[in-house]
């Protein structure tokens, strides 16, 4: 198992992959993923997520969680409220053996998403009540931390997380580096080959806590097309040019990193 890539991150029950989800996931054989960490925004992914796990047992590794922005009326996102967890709670106790992390969660103090202080105050309630739950089943989070790495990292530090995914980190490599020291790994899709902001901060985290990831349907190569799990040899290609090292050996210390960050995953 270990010989293959592992995507740490995808939303592989959206919608955009509906029309053609078999092709999809051929693809992502293809490509050699041999383990997709799907993680869920809200409580209506829930049983998608599930059915898929019963439908592809070997490759799908379900994750709970209620992410920090939610749908609304309209094309916008609105912050997260704390109600929005009720409806999820039973949930995560009701299906805990089949669930590898509880993700995605996190924070994302973006202004035009969490444009008050209230909102803020109510992302950190949701994070804070999620990180109680994956400490309360003895699993890792898997975590989202846009415009707010340092109080993400910081939250997670206080709440004693000690295992954790950044996923698409874009803080500070100082910030980073708090992480790193507590233990937390870092991950990145395809979109990072068009970010030179994160060559610096690639280079100055470990690879022992670096995984691969894709945030498939979004955050592909190219902006506006969909991106999918076959693409996850674009990220590992580019840290190892970072690196300056092998794809060969980014693949399977990312691998292992992600099998020994989600145990679960391995041993379905």
């Amino acid at each position: 198992m270990e010989n293959g890539f592992v995507d740490c991150h995808c939303h592989i029950s959206a919608h955009e992959f509906e029309e053609d989800f078999e092709d999809v996931i051929l693809r992502t054989r293809e490509a050699g993923v041999k383990t997709l960490v799907a993680v869920t925004e809200e409580v209506g992914e829930f049983a998608r997520v599930l059915q898929l796990q019963e439908s592809y047992p070997d490759l799908v590794a379900p994750c709970f969680g209620i992410h920090p922005l939610q749908a609304a009326v309209g094309p916008q996102q609105r912050s997260v409220k704390p109600q929005d967890l009720d409806a999820a709670l039973p949930h995560f106790y009701n299906h805990k053996e089949r669930l590898v992390a509880v993700g995605e969660i996190g924070l994302d103090f973006t202004p035009w998403c969490a444009p008050t202080q209230q909102d803020r105050d109510d992302q950190v309630t949701v994070f804070i009540k999620q990180l109680s739950i994956a400490k309360e089943l003895d699993l890792p989070v898997n975590v989202h931390s846009r415009s707010a790495a340092r109080v993400t990292i910081e939250t997670m530090k206080e709440q004693g997380i000690s295992r954790a995914l950044l996923h698409n980190f874009a803080g500070k490599p100082s910030v980073a580096l708090e992480g790193v020291k507590a233990g937390y790994l870092f991950s990145f899709p395809p979109a990072v080959c068009r970010s030179k902001q994160r060559y610096k901060l690639i280079k100055q985290i470990p690879l022992e806590h670096i995984c691969l990831e894709t945030d498939s349907p979004a955050l592909g190569l190219h902006q506006h097309v969909r991106n999918e799990p076959a693409s996850i040899i674009l990220p590992c290609r580019y840290i190892a040019d970072v690196k300056g090292l092998p794809p060969e050996t980014v693949r399977l210390v990312t691998a292992h990193n992600a099998y020994r960050l989600f145990p679960k995953a391995k041993t379905r």
